[in-house]
């Protein structure tokens, strides 16, 4: 057996390896937009049988948990907004600025755009080597 004989018989297990590889997260990625999919049909379904029952064309005996439930949520975002709603009335009244940074950068500040604060630290120069080779592999100017 050949060096030449070899290395082909390995290049070849490795481009089939890659083939399989392939398959298999094209089929994934496939069975996670049907769930996706999935998900918003239900979400869906779930608006209109809601409106359904409020509005009296549908009974609600089968779905007084779920209704109940559901409504108790809304109530809580009510309260929510109005917290909120009375938070900014209250920095508005002392005469609060409202804060600079984004939700975003609060929550994930090495996403946001704003440089981060503090002794020592400076934005980075760049993503990194994996964001930028992404870049390059996933240009939007095709």
């Amino acid at each position: 057996m050949s060096v030449v004989d070899s290395l082909a018989r390995q290049a070849s297990r490795f481009a089939n390896d890659v083939q399989v590889s392939l398959k298999r997260a094209r089929v994934e990625g496939e069975r996670r937009l049907l769930q996706r999919q999935h998900r918003a049909a239900l979400e869906e379904l779930g608006m209109r049988a809601y409106e359904l029952v409020r509005a009296g064309d549908l009974p609600e005996g089968p779905l007084a948990s779920e209704i109940a439930s559901v409504e108790r949520k809304l109530i809580e975002l009510d309260t929510k907004e109005r917290e909120i709603a009375e938070m900014q009335a209250e920095d508005a009244a002392q005469g609060t600025p409202p804060p600079q940074t984004d939700a975003v950068d609060t929550a994930f500040p090495m996403m946001g755009t704003t440089p981060p604060e503090g002794p020592g630290t400076q934005p980075p120069k760049s993503a990194g080597p994996g964001w930028e080779a992404a870049d390059r592999f996933f240009r939007s100017d095709r």
